[in-house]
């Protein structure tokens, strides 16, 4: 009898190992145009390898002399000035300087005047928000979420082999293993953790995901606070009711800066390689969902939360997804002008506007989405993450875009196009969802498996009901 292989003593937990930070922040200077060329030599002169490319953390771990390097060298590379700067503020105040075209009140809320209050005008009476829109809300950002599970972290070219063997290109249903090859799904694994709850012959209701995670806990956050939140109550309710282990990139180096005592936004910034990733884009959904017709008042919400992980075109990531949703929520059944919402509460000369305008450029300019997003990936291959913001702001704004509305392939679209499918999935079909109105205008073969049952470790929403989050999130969205 072959005894059992023994077990790994080590936690080697991901995104927070110091020597696979310092080769992200090197990518991230590169990005930002900061001179980190000697600090680079002296990272793989010491024997310093590069980030790794897909996982969370490398094998094997540094011994203590690279470890201890690598920890000075990340506060070094901090220290570098980064000539965008002027261009990409993280203070709200700057950022509302920087937009020309920084939406105004809603209209039927009182006019503010002063300069001061301007990010946070419409806080008086906005446009209502039926709690069907917001139901199908929840259902599109679910289905979306779950079409990209399980082939999150695959190559472009993985995605397309296993959909066209599926005859299921482009995306109109669920990914399936059925009369797919052996040898194709060997050299294209599903992703490991998904696959089980999110193909076609194993959805069960709406698994447990940090896409969904999220909204939750912004929900528990306005039920708590109100619209007046700080950050610093968004911190303490991650301590209180997110689990660590369910949080990712720069929400769990934010996580752990808290429970070292680090006091946000330096959260955000402290040996954070990963601050204009997409985690912060992901959890505004619900900030625009309760400012119906309020992209201001929304944007400057979803800034609030955004800080306490994110910097510049992170932060935009969510500021921009809340703008367009509150627009949306408040009525407007064109994704495009949901988008040019979008952009205006986003400085017009950072990378995350230009990502955007790429992305819509793009997509108005090519028949077949397949060669979008060809041109998408050839923009940013090699030099970005398939977790940053950028390529995956691109990618949504073409998906929305190329999709002109229609549900299903919104959600396709973005799942197609690679990087970060879940996330992009989910917010394309949050706002295709609200475009769409009603549960019942979208297809039933998206809502139908989720069984109206959500799956969480956030207490005391397992188990719960697409329409019952609506209703909770209409009395939100009704608070003054």
């Amino acid at each position: 009898m072959n005894a059992a292989p023994p077990r790994d003593p080590r936690v080697r937990l991901t995104w927070v190992q110091p020597e696979d930070l310092v080769g992200h922040e090197l990518r991230q200077a590169a990005q930002d145009g900061r001179d980190a060329r000697e600090i680079e030599e002296r990272w793989y002169a010491a024997g310093g390898s590069p980030a790794p490319d897909r996982a969370g953390a490398s094998e094997p771990p540094a011994p203590p002399r690279l470890r201890a390097l690598a920890g000075e060298l990340l506060d070094e590379l901090a220290a570098l000035d980064s000539p965008l700067a002027a261009d990409e503020p993280t203070d709200l105040d700057a950022i509302v300087a920087a937009c020309p075209h920084w939406p105004g009140p809603p209209e039927s809320a009182p006019a503010v005047a002063d300069r001061d209050r301007l990010p946070t005008a419409g806080r008086g009476r906005t446009p209502a928000v039926a709690p069907s829109r917001l139901h199908a809300a929840w259902l599109g950002r679910a289905a979306g979420c779950l079409l990209g599970k399980p082939v999150e972290k695959l190559p472009l070219a993985g995605i397309r082999a296993l959909a066209r063997a599926a005859g299921n290109w482009p995306l109109t249903t669920w990914f399936t293993a059925r009369g797919v090859p052996a040898e194709l799904l060997a050299a294209h694994p599903w992703n490991r953790r998904s696959a089980p709850t999110s193909l076609a012959e194993n959805i069960d209701g709406m698994p447990e995901d940090d896409d969904l995670n999220y909204p939750l806990l912004t929900l528990l956050l306005l039920q708590r606070h109100g619209r007046s939140f700080a950050t610093a109550d968004l911190a303490r309710l991650w301590l209180d009711e997110l689990p660590a282990g369910r949080t990712f990139t720069a929400e769990r180096i934010a996580y752990g800066r808290l429970l070292a005592g680090v006091e946000p936004p330096e959260t955000a910034r402290r040996r954070n390689p990963f601050r204009e990733w997409i985690g912060a884009q992901i959890r505004a959904d619900v900030h625009g969902w309760t400012h119906p017709g309020d992209p201001a008042g929304a944007a400057a919400q979803a800034h609030r939360d955004a800080v306490l992980t994110h910097t510049g075109n992170g932060v935009y990531g969510a500021m921009f997804t809340a703008a367009a949703l509150a627009v949306a929520a408040g009525g407007e059944s064109d994704v495009h002008g949901c988008l040019a919402a979008g952009l205006r509460v986003v400085p017009p000369h950072s990378r995350y506007a230009r990502a955007v305008r790429l992305g819509i450029e793009t997509a108005r300019t090519e028949g077949e989405f397949d060669a979008v997003v060809d041109r998408l990936h050839a923009a940013y291959a090699g030099t970005h993450h398939w977790v940053h913001v950028l390529p995956n702001a691109a990618l949504l704004a073409a998906a929305l875009t190329h999709a002109d509305g229609d549900f299903t392939r919104s959600i396709g679209n973005a799942v197609s196009g690679g990087w970060d499918t879940d996330s992009n999935g989910a917010t394309a079909g949050s706002l295709a969802g609200l475009i769409a109105g009603t549960p019942d205008a979208l297809p039933h073969h998206w809502t139908a498996p989720l069984k109206n049952r959500l799956a969480t470790s956030v207490p005391g929403f397992d188990g719960i009901g697409f329409d019952a989050l609506a209703a909770l999130t209409h009395q939100e969205a009704l608070r003054p």
